[in-house]
């Protein structure tokens, strides 16, 4: 089964549109949304209807700390632009785009993969992985042999041996990579809807479960479209920046 593994879409929906098809061009079975569905894009229905489709036919997604977010009244813990636009993101939505946010797991695990957004040890602190010693902990905390998460919003690859040594490794776009069962992994894919590595491209990655291949793709898309819908929605001008600048 050939599995498409997209993080962070936040509401970009020509980010998206692009990635989708260009994973429809490799001949993906199914679709993993690895949470942070809304905030920060001007198009926040659409791609959850979009992601909620995909389920429906089979696919899988789980919660990031942006999308519980719209549900909760206490957001102190999220700097100011970010709850600006999750106020803005709630009135967007419909009730039964609602519940199917509240009904997101924090976690999925399947065969000997596990899919969560944020790390494995606390899915539901959103606790960032920003270098070997957290994603040797995330490994430490599940007995997956490969973990795929989101939230950092930078493609990685990191790989643990039987000894317990961990090594980062930055991902060549388009390259096939072999996950040995002899190591742990851990798949950070990268945003698919805000890019933060300087490449404003949106990222995404597909994983053959038989042959254990991992290949990452950077994918162009019109993100000048994408900035304009934010600014004329009212929502902060830096989020637009960002979309055009990848950082």
């Amino acid at each position: 089964m050939l599995l498409a593994l997209m993080t962070d879409l936040h509401a970009n929906r020509e980010a998206v549109s692009a990635c989708l098809a260009h994973a429809q061009q490799q001949n993906v079975s199914r679709y993993v949304f690895l949470g942070d569905l809304i905030g920060y894009g001007a198009d926040p229905g659409w791609v959850l209807q979009t992601v909620m489709a995909h389920v429906d036919q089979g696919s899988w997604a789980v919660m990031g700390n942006h999308d519980i977010a719209v549900l909760q009244d206490d957001r102190q813990n999220m700097n100011p632009v970010a709850r600006q636009v999750v106020d803005w993101t709630r009135e967007q939505l419909n009730a039964g785009q609602l519940d199917f946010i509240r009904k997101l797991p924090y976690r999925i695990e399947w065969q000997d993969l596990l899919f969560v957004h944020a790390n494995a040890w606390a899915p539901d602190k959103w606790e960032y992985i920003d270098g070997v010693m957290e994603a040797m902990r995330s490994m430490h905390a599940t007995k997956a042999a490969i973990t795929f998460c989101g939230h950092v919003h930078l493609p990685t690859l990191y790989h643990m041996t039987l000894t317990g040594k961990t090594g980062e490794f930055l991902p060549t776009p388009e390259n096939s990579i072999p996950l040995s069962k002899q190591r742990r992994w851990l798949v950070i894919p990268g945003s698919t809807g805000q890019p933060r590595d300087g490449n404003p491209a949106a990222c995404y990655a597909t994983f053959d479960t038989e042959t254990q291949d991992l290949t990452y793709f950077r994918v162009p898309y019109d993100h000048e479209t994408a900035a304009k819908k934010i600014l004329d929605a009212g929502l902060p001008a830096a989020l637009a920046s960002r979309l055009l600048t990848g950082n």
